[in-house]
């Protein structure tokens, strides 16, 4: 795992993450659609796109995005797949370092797993009456070069992660919203590879 909390925030942060941990751990399968949303500084433009996510334990995701654009990512144990269009490209990601973080970085984010690792961010919690919410600074000179910061809301009733935002470098945004979630069904492994 890539990230985990170092918590600066005062009170109750420890357990706050151990009820995060405690939550996200009974978490087998997730699957949801998905809306994001990227703002572009530079454009001053939104760009939403829609589609639909599946997640089991311990290292399977697919992201597909259906609207306006189709496009795939399946992560399935060391092999990312990209499929867009009719080419398939399939990338080994213990051969590319800065692959595979932005692979656990996606799968990790969305289940709330990001939690467990402390030496690629530094992260605060905050507590509403709905939410917690985890910002994350990124640690490693890669993660920085990226993102300067990360932003988890966990929704208190459904024990998950419903909204991601990552902040980037350049100033651009990119907020995705998970919806009609369902966990701990069972997914068709089918699901984790590209046809």
């Amino acid at each position: 795992m890539l990230m985990q909390l170092t918590c600066f925030a005062q009170g109750n942060s420890q357990q706050i993450i151990d009820q995060i941990n405690s939550a996200t751990s009974k978490l087998s399968s997730m699957q949801c659609d998905f809306v994001q949303t990227k703002t572009v500084k530079i454009l001053n433009e939104k760009l939403v796109s829609k589609g639909r996510m599946w997640y089991q334990q311990p290292n399977r995701l697919r992201w597909e995005y259906l609207t306006p654009y189709t496009y795939t990512f399946v992560f399935n144990g060391a092999k990312v797949s990209l499929k867009k269009n009719n080419r398939n490209d399939v990338i080994d990601v213990n051969r590319n370092r800065m692959f595979k973080e932005i692979a656990s970085i996606m799968m990790n984010s969305v289940v709330g797993k990001c939690l467990t690792d402390r030496k690629s961010f530094r992260t605060t919690v905050k507590d509403t009456s709905a939410e917690w919410v985890a910002t994350l600074v990124p640690l490693s000179k890669e993660l920085k070069q990226m993102f300067t910061g990360i932003v988890l809301h966990f929704n208190k009733e459904k024990n998950v992660v419903v909204k991601v935002e990552m902040l980037e470098k350049n100033g651009d945004t990119t907020a995705i919203v998970l919806n009609n979630i369902i966990k701990n069904h069972k997914i068709d492994a089918k699901t984790f590879t590209v046809d």
